[in-house]
This record gives C-alpha cells, sequence and structure tokens, in this order.
C-alpha cells in the first residue's frame, strides 16, 4: 500500500502499468492481487476505503471504456462528426483504433447494446465501407 501511495505521489495517478516496480516489488501484480480479493469479497471493506481513496479503479476496464468514450464524445464537439481518422490520437489515447476494435466487438455480438447505442447516439458508423460508398454514390449522382 505505501508504494501505491508513494507511485501516486509521484505520478499523479494510481494507474499503474503492468509489470511495473517499484523499490524492487511488483506493485502492479500486487494490485492485480488486490483487485481479485475485492472480487472474491475477501478485502477488508476499511482497505477498500483506503485504496479508492488513493484513486484505485476496480473495473479497469470499464474505466479506459469511458475514457475513450468521452474522447470521441470530445472529438465529435470540436469535428462535428464522428468519423475517426486512422491512427487519430486524443490526449495521448489511439481512439481510432479503440473505435476499430469496438467495431469488431459489435460484429462479433460482443459489445453490450446500451453502449452500442452510446455510440450510436454520438454517430458512430458500423460499417465504414458502405457507408464511405453510399456517400460517394451520392455525389456521383449529384454530378
Amino acid at each position: 500500500y505505501r508504494l501505491l501511495v508513494k507511485f501516486k505521489e509521484r505520478e499523479g495517478h494510481s494507474n499503474i502499468p503492468g509489470n511495473h516496480v517499484e523499490e524492487g516489488k511488483n506493485i502492479s501484480a500486487w494490485l492485480i492481487k488486490q483487485r481479485c480479493q475485492k472480487k472474491k469479497g475477501k478485502l477488508d471493506k476499511s482497505f477498500v476505503k483506503r485504496l479508492e481513496d488513493v484513486g484505485v479503479v476496480w473495473d479497469v476496464f470499464s474505466e479506459q471504456r469511458e475514457i475513450h468514450y468521452r474522447l470521441l464524445v470530445k472529438f465529435k464537439e470540436r469535428e462535428g462528426h464522428s468519423n475517426i481518422p486512422g491512427n487519430h490520437v486524443e490526449e495521448g489515447k489511439n481512439i481510432s483504433a479503440w473505435l476499430i476494435k469496438q467495431r469488431c466487438q459489435k460484429k462479433k455480438g460482443k459489445l453490450d447494446k446500451s453502449f452500442v447505442k452510446r455510440l450510436e447516439d454520438v454517430g458512430v458508423v458500423w460499417d465504414v465501407f458502405s457507408e464511405q460508398r453510399e456517400i460517394h454514390y451520392r455525389l456521383l449522382v449529384k454530378f
């Protein structure tokens, strides 16, 4: 715990990168163990509170998804669309790669329906090639 606090004081967050070693101790492995213990209900509530007080996120996947989603919304508000160009980075996060992954997950049926709706609400197009083909067709007809 002391090493986690030390990391947070130095880095400004508690998002420990994988295999991070602090004073010879793998604190990322330690934090993963704490998350597992909490999930099993075996972590003392007062210790859970102490970890939360230093910014520990229990569901890292959901947290990352929400961060990327907020960046997508920010992009749309600025650019007026959600057609993220290839390898686009927003605040250090490659949101184009993230969006490609969301499209693949949806295609496999592995993306939560409520999250699909949220993405559609900000203008995400699931079949980019069909959308581009339709746009080009409309331009050709207009010409």
